[in-house]
């Protein structure tokens, strides 16, 4: 499977705070969703990768093509989504796309026509009037309607409602059922992820902590809960985000099913994405 999208070695430093090598790929047909929480590094890396803000290193490919040299053919294949919207508030959505049309070589109008439809949205509507959710649907619009290869989107539902947030993500399912496509989504609300992502990667602090498929680590990892008299010094080194009371102990651990051979009338259950993040964003604190 060929990777639409690599970034090899991205730094990118402001005064507080910094990208250090940011490597990661992601495949073709691929719904990839970016983790992390407030400040991680999820928008710079973004910003980077477009462009928006300059990269002190690094090599950025997208569809094979470094974005050094190819810029202005890689740009006419992305679809862009940012939670800030970047558009002209006095204008009407068709006006706006009056303006953004020309800069694509494959606009669809009757894509566009098809879209505001389907989101139910008035073409002759200011875009100062729109919601939040209202805009970022427009967003998606504008970036749908001129055959991108690959969408990037910065929090894309972060502030909307769960009925919003549930038909933009059934819209990112839609797009990539014709094949060959990526998406890229950063995001903190990872329930979200667990619903339509094939691919994780996580970032804390400016660095890469893992880049693996959803269902992997979701049957990777498991939360353990035992009585604590009977927890040794080395099995504890197998759990994250341990917590003993006086009632027994409760962590996270891929070796889970050691401790379950081990430990007599061992709980274990399952997890989601948002426990294995914060887990492992925890242990990046323990061993800094």
């Amino acid at each position: 499977m060929n990777p639409i999208l690599e970034v090899s070695a991205l730094n990118k430093t402001y005064k507080n705070f910094a990208l250090e090598d940011v490597s990661f790929s992601l495949p073709e047909d691929c719904i990839t969703g970016f983790i992390g929480v407030n400040g991680a590094g999820k928008t710079t890396t973004i910003r980077s990768i477009l462009g928006l803000a300059r990269k002190n290193s690094g090599k950025i490919k997208v569809l094979g093509m470094d974005m050094d040299t190819h810029e202005r053919e890689i740009k006419d294949q992305l679809g862009v989504v940012m939670d800030d919207g970047c558009f002209y508030d006095h204008l009407t959505l068709n006006e706006m796309k009056s303006i953004i049309a020309p800069a694509y070589t494959s606009w669809s109008n009757q894509d566009y026509e098809r879209y505001l439809k389907q989101f139910e949205l008035d073409p002759r509507q200011k875009i100062a009037t729109l919601s939040k959710g209202m805009r970022m649907k427009y967003a998606l619009v504008l970036a749908l309607s001129h055959q991108a290869q690959l969408l990037i989107m910065d929090e894309p539902t972060s502030g909307l409602d769960p009925l919003v947030r549930s038909q933009l993500l059934e819209i990112m399912t839609d797009y990539m059922k014709q094949g060959g496509k990526g998406v890229f989504f950063s995001t903190h609300i990872t329930s979200d992820l667990d619903k339509i992502a094939d691919m994780l990667i996580l970032i804390d602090d400016g660095k890469i902590i893992f880049e693996k498929s959803k269902d992997e680590l979701l049957d990777h990892y498991r939360l353990v809960k035992g009585d604590a008299a009977l927890l040794t010094a080395e099995q504890k080194k197998y759990l994250m985000n341990l917590n003993i009371t006086r009632y027994g102990f409760s962590g996270m651990t891929s070796d889970w099913q050691k401790l379950q051979r081990d430990i007599p009338d061992l709980i274990v259950e399952k997890v989601d994405v948002e426990a294995i993040m914060l887990a492992n964003i925890e242990r990046r604190k323990q061993h800094a």
